[in-house]
């Protein structure tokens, strides 16, 4: 029902799906999105290496690259234009991009590359690819998370401020906030850290200029009703209730759907963005356990299944001027 609406608004506005002041924005949780060299920086990093506990090997880092790259393709062609902006968690480093880019059908397609390492105990990050052919980069900044006064080892979120070929601007956020590893309410003041982080950099954004819209994309780790979420009231707007509230979402765990990845738009973004959770046809998989239909990851278990991962990824679409 929820890709048929967003048809709909693609026939409805599709002068504005194809001018100039019209976005589509993706995000996606690529799972364990790890280069098949042991660099010494850590367990994962030498988990997934060719030598390592997952035999990670140069054509298995291929196949997934050339796995995303389709999927990004796919999603192009069924909204009608490539993604302008792409966000991607569980990235290791600046190479895997560099490759996905480079070594992919995605080469064509003039997509600039914002990442930084974070202090992430797993070695992983987020990242935003842009097209150059849309956008300039105006700045970025990184903000940490902070909790009991320390900084978090976690993922850093990356605010990148883009400048489209009309003269109009955009905050883009992306967040990877801390997992419940350990018990949802032992691990609840880690998000609500992260997220107390996300409300102080929106905040000090409007500060700066009212005018610039914000979206916030990521893999929160919690569904929308989760309590963190009241601490962005009157600051963003949840793209994903209505999807959760009609029972849709990202990860399939024990058979039931939960909705974690998430678009947050400022309030002048509210009335012409549509949010769409896709199931990539090539990469779902029917669960025999809880039967139905799930993302094909890249391993089940020790087990390589050569999936990319067991997230589905989320598009906002952006009609018109914003």
């Amino acid at each position: 029902m929820k890709r048929f609406i967003v048809f709909i608004l693609l026939a409805v506005f599709g002068q504005y799906v194809y001018g100039q002041d019209s976005l589509v924005v993706m995000f996606w949780n690529v799972e364990n999105f790890f280069d098949h060299v042991d660099q010494g920086t850590g367990e994962s990093d030498k988990e997934f290496s060719s030598f390592g506990a997952r035999h990670w090997t140069k054509r298995k880092f291929q196949t997934k690259c050339d796995d995303i790259a389709k999927s990004v393709l796919w999603i192009g062609d069924e909204y009608g234009r490539m993604p302008d902006v792409i966000g991607l968690a569980e990235v290791e480093n600046r190479w895997v991009l560099w490759k996905l880019l480079n070594n992919t059908l995605l080469r064509k397609y003039g997509y600039r590359i914002v990442h930084f390492d974070s202090g992430d105990r797993r070695g992983i990050d987020v990242a935003l690819l842009y097209r150059e052919s849309v956008f300039r980069k105006v700045s970025h900044s990184l903000t940490v998370p902070v909790a009991g006064g320390e900084r978090m080892s976690t993922r850093d979120m990356l605010q990148v401020c883009l400048e489209c070929v009309t003269g109009q601007k955009i905050n883009m956020i992306v967040c990877h906030h801390p997992s419940k590893y350990g018990g949802a309410e032992e691990s609840s003041s880690r998000r609500n850290a992260a997220m107390e982080a996300l409300r102080e950099l929106c905040d000090s954004l409007f500060s700066a200029d009212r005018r610039v819209p914000i979206v916030a994309m990521g893999d929160f780790n919690d569904t929308p009703d989760g309590e963190q979420f009241w601490l962005l009231d009157g600051v963003l707007v949840n793209k994903s209730y209505s999807l959760f509230t009609e029972g849709y979402g990202t990860i399939r765990y024990q058979g039931a759907w939960e909705l974690i990845d998430m678009f947050m738009v400022s309030e002048s973004l509210t009335e012409n963005s549509e949010m769409d959770i896709v199931q990539i046809p090539f990469l779902m998989t029917y669960e025999k356990k809880y039967p139905g239909m799930k993302p094909l990851r890249t391993y089940s278990g020790p087990r390589y299944i050569g999936g990319v991962s067991d997230h589905c990824p989320i598009v906002l679409c952006i009609f018109g001027s914003y």
